[in-house]
């Protein structure tokens, strides 16, 4: 069972989330961090940002892998993952390039960009913290419903509401947006050490109630956190809506021992 936290709005959520990230890398300088984008994790890197800038922490040892990117997008296009995570995370917090790492969409080599990624994670020690979105859909990465639980990292079709969803970073057009994508696998994702989940919004409310209070399906992949030994849920009110134990989570939450973290 994830544990879930109900919080006022995003920047609430973000210094939660950095809190514990910059508490990770001053006990473990070297920590690999897995890394979303969309909107959900902005609010998480901003405060992680301001952080690191506060507290003077040495990131020169921290490393990164990204969970997905569009197949075929040339990499230096503004709305490819790699130019995305350089944008809003490795600039922003002062890490090294070199060491975070984005799925290969190239058409020409993606047969074995999969097997080759979760190669990469596996020598890099594991992900120790994971910071996820979820589609409206329950996706996680591009792990679109139907994605086994078991999964690696792959090439996967996007549906077209993920498409639709997408558009809004290709000045609203669709057709710009990319059919195929390379993502980490359900299964990859569960190797993590820590998940963290953020939610916002009325339009995820479906999704977070199925994610965390809904039978483990393939149907809504993200359901699979329920089986992960430390995965963290925050969520607004809006998303938080639709759970039928919301007192419970804010009466646990309320009376947890500081010392535990997140």
């Amino acid at each position: 069972m994830a544990e879930v936290i109900i919080v006022k709005n995003e920047d609430e959520a973000g210094e939660i989330y950095a809190r514990c990230v910059a508490d990770l890398i001053k006990a473990k300088p070297d920590c690999v961090l897995g890394l979303a984008t969309g909107s959900s994790p902005l609010a998480g890197y901003r405060h992680l940002a301001q952080l690191i800038k506060d507290e003077g922490i040495d990131v020169s040892g921290v490393r990164g892998f990204a969970l997905d990117e569009y197949a075929g997008l040339d990499p230096n296009h503004p709305e490819s993952y790699r130019s995305v995570i350089t944008r809003t995370v490795v600039e922003p917090l002062g890490l090294n390039p070199d060491q975070v790492h984005v799925p290969n969409g190239n058409l020409d080599t993606i047969r074995e960009a999969g097997h080759e990624y979760d190669e990469a994670i596996a020598a890099a020690g594991g992900v120790d913290l994971q910071i996820l979105g979820i589609g409206t859909d329950g996706h996680i990465g591009f792990n679109e419903p139907g994605s086994s639980l078991a999964s690696g990292t792959r090439i996967k079709t996007l549906t077209e509401q993920t498409r639709i969803d997408n558009a809004r970073f290709f000045d609203g057009d669709i057709d710009q947006v990319p059919t195929h994508c390379i993502t980490q696998g359900i299964g990859t994702i569960m190797k993590a050490r820590h998940l963290v989940l953020m939610a916002f919004g009325d339009g995820k409310a479906e999704a977070v109630a199925e994610t965390v209070e809904g039978g483990v399906s393939a149907l809504c992949p993200a359901s699979a956190l329920q089986l992960h030994p430390h995965a963290t849920v925050i969520v607004d009110e809006a998303a938080a809506s639709r759970l039928r134990n919301k007192d419970y989570y804010r009466w646990a939450y309320a009376h947890k021992p500081a010392w535990q973290g997140i």
